[in-house]
């Protein structure tokens, strides 16, 4: 780590220039009366940059920092929609060709358009307009200040092409700077080290050493943390900033390369909670990637997510992905699996409350169940009718005929292929691809209390309908016995088929009747394994289960065991969570593990988890996430935070600040199972 390096990191651990920004209030609600989105999201932009100041910190080569808290406001009354999001836009073209291509484009597709068109063009060039404007004031700013790096680099970009790495970081800063300011979050690095290599490439081939560009790439991924704590989110660190290095294409050769190494090693020296990195694997992947990897676990940072592209390339393919879009997937802000540049996927519009569902049913139909067939068959009922309102939740009135709207953005479109091209806003379905997915929270717990009903009811008939019936309606109230009982049925995690099997079969139903099915915004709908912030908030809403859980009690996080299963260790999970087919729920949502810190303490432990990971891969695994934690810090960590300001936990498909975390969350990771292999 270089000198330069140190200074700009000890900068951003003080955290001080967060106390500089101002705090203004941007009152737009006058100049967006009678307005459409389109020309809404202008004035957002126009006004958030009219009010920005261009704050260049010593040692930044990049600037284009965040100088005020918030965002405008507009207090006309909105039809009900949602900004685009969480999708991975198109760096490579607008990188390489600049944005006066873009406006060349325009210029000539004009000439033909139609009414809607044309106020589409008109509006992007406005929008242009503003950017440029504000690259200037950055440029004489950085100007004054004598930073001669930036000021070159600015003559140059955004209008034309990067030509070395540093341009092309420097010009996907400002991309990312713009979006954020007009309310698009979540918006993803994706494939880095595929569309970035050329630049890397570029510089080698001008002399530049590897410690050289190493240096650049630490300071960019340092830029990248500075306003993290100005991005919507659920909490401090869900940013969206999510890498996806590696892969395989669709000859099965290699996609890693010397920037994917780069990327890991910036992070290796960081220790920092942006970018998180995605690795794409498969059972190609050599030993040595997997022993690599396991070093950026080792550091407690929460990543890598591993991803297997022996399953979600085949799983996006049989939703309708065009093999070679499917081969060039990304990941989204958490885990959802993504095709960049050509997609308007919303990965995570809605939740299926597993638990919920499973346990109405339970509460509903178990005293009329005389074979336990009997009630699986009204569960897939439930689930059923779950699926089929969910994907009638988008609609706002009930002959399913006026959907929820999602709000035009012109300036997003230009990243979007096909929307310059058909003159159409990513909104108005200018994109290939516009699915929907549907998260699947508490899986195991659902699985569990199935589990547990079958056992204590029909194989042994040690516990009454009544008296199961009663105890969950009274939370197990004076039951702590029935309690206990149903805490030592089977449970997922233990590779135990008379809990996985119930897994298995609600994950297929639930598969079954999403996957596929029109979504009304020219798209289809999938099923997913995550979570989200739902293990915590659906669950507060979920009444007692039979699996033991109290009501209100937290569930799993994404894709794993229930936090009170007592687990044999992390091969007998690994087996449990690759026996469903999971192509068939690839919307994504990964196994989290925790593993102890002390397994790291000598090379051999390193190799043991590198070789589980590798077996999840091996199994048939779709996506994975490993924490290396110590709950004793952790525990220390809740109680005096000022000491602990840079610790780093995954939290759910990304990873935060430990003390910067709501104490709901804090408490969920530190009961979650800490594994030594």
């Amino acid at each position: 780590m270089t000198q330069r390096v140190k200074n700009m990191l000890e900068f951003l651990r003080k955290r001080q220039y967060r106390d500089d920004r101002e705090d203004i209030v941007i009152d737009i609600t006058q100049k967006c009366q009678n307005l459409g989105f389109d020309r809404i999201q202008a004035i957002y932009l126009r006004e958030s940059l009219e009010h920005s100041k261009c704050i260049i910190y010593d040692g930044d080569i990049f600037g284009f920092n965040k100088s005020f808290k918030g965002y405008p406001i507009n207090k006309n009354p909105l039809k009900k929609s949602w900004h685009p999001n969480n999708i991975t836009i198109n760096y490579d073209r607008i990188i390489k060709d600049g944005l006066d291509e873009t406006l060349e484009k325009i210029s000539s597709l004009k000439k033909d358009a139609d009414e809607k068109q044309l106020e589409f063009y008109e509006v992007v060039e406005e929008e242009l307009g503003y950017i440029f404007d504000f690259c200037k004031r950055y440029q004489q700013s950085a100007k004054e200040q004598n930073n001669t790096l930036l000021v070159s680099a600015l003559e140059r970009i955004p209008h034309k092409g990067a030509q070395t790495l540093y341009e092309a970081c420097l010009f996907q800063k400002i991309i990312i700077f713009m979006l954020r300011t007009t309310f698009h979050d979540h918006m993803t690095l994706g494939r880095f080290d595929q569309y970035m290599y050329e630049y890397y490439q570029n510089d080698i081939r001008a002399g530049k050493s590897r410690e050289e560009l190493l240096e650049l790439i630490e300071l960019y991924f340092i830029s990248l943390n500075i306003d993290t704590d100005t991005y919507h989110g659920i909490q401090q660190g869900d940013n969206g900033q999510s890498m996806v290095l590696g892969g395989y294409d669709l000859d099965g050769n290699d996609m890693f390369n010397e920037l994917s190494f780069l990327c890991m090693d910036a992070s290796l020296e960081l220790e920092l909670i942006d970018p998180k990195i995605n690795l794409r694997v498969s059972k190609k992947t050599p030993d040595q990637m997997y022993e690599y990897a396991t070093k950026l676990t080792k550091k407690g940072l929460g990543f890598p997510q591993y991803c297997n592209d022996d399953v979600v390339v085949p799983g996006l393919v049989a939703l309708g992905y065009e093999p070679k879009d499917a081969v060039n997937y990304s990941v989204a802000a958490c885990w959802e699996f993504i095709v960049p540049q050509k997609s308007h996927d919303i990965p995570n519009i809605k939740t299926f409350n597993f638990p919920k569902v499973v346990g109405d049913a339970i509460r509903d139909q178990l005293i009329n169940c005389i074979t336990f067939d009997e009630l699986l068959l009204k569960v897939d009922e439930y689930i059923a009718e779950e699926a089929q309102s969910i994907m009638c939740s988008l609609y706002v009135n009930e002959k399913n005929t006026e959907r929820l709207c999602v709000r035009n953005s012109p300036l997003l479109s230009i990243f979007v292929e096909g929307c310059i091209e058909q003159g159409k806003d990513i909104s108005d379905l200018g994109a290939k691809y516009n699915n929907f997915g549907c998260h699947g929270a508490g899986i195991s717990n659902a699985a569990d209390a199935l589990a547990a009903v079958k056992k204590v009811i029909y194989d042994e008939g040690s516990v009454s309908k009544e008296e199961l019936l009663e105890a969950l309606a009274n939370n197990f109230e004076s039951n702590a016995q029935l309690r206990n009982k149903l805490l030592s049925c089977p449970k997922v995690g233990n590779d135990d088929d008379y809990a996985d099997e119930m897994m298995i079969h609600i994950m297929s139903v639930f598969s079954k009747e999403l996957n596929g099915k029109p979504n009304g915004f020219g798209g289809l709908w999938r099923a997913g394994t995550g979570s989200a912030m739902e293990y915590i908030l659906s669950a507060q809403k979920c009444p007692a289960t039979a699996d033991g859980r109290y009501a209100g009690a937290p569930y799993a996080s994404s894709f794993s065991p229930s936090i009170t299963t007592k687990l044999s260790g992390p091969l007998s999970v690994i087996k449990s969570f690759t026996k469903p087919d999971l192509t068939k729920t690839i919307n994504g949502g990964p196994l989290t593990m925790e593993i102890n810190n002390n397994v790291f303490r000598n090379p051999e432990g390193e190799k043991k988890v590198a070789a589980l990971v590798k077996l999840f891969v091996m199994l048939g695994g779709h996506q994975l996430q490993l924490n290396s934690i110590s709950k004793e810090t952790l525990i220390k960590a809740q109680k005096n935070p000022a000491d602990y300001p840079n610790l780093i936990v995954r939290v759910w498909g990304w990873s935060g600040y430990f003390c910067e975390l709501d104490k709901v969350y804090q408490d969920h990771i530190i009961s979650r199972t800490d594994f030594s292999v």
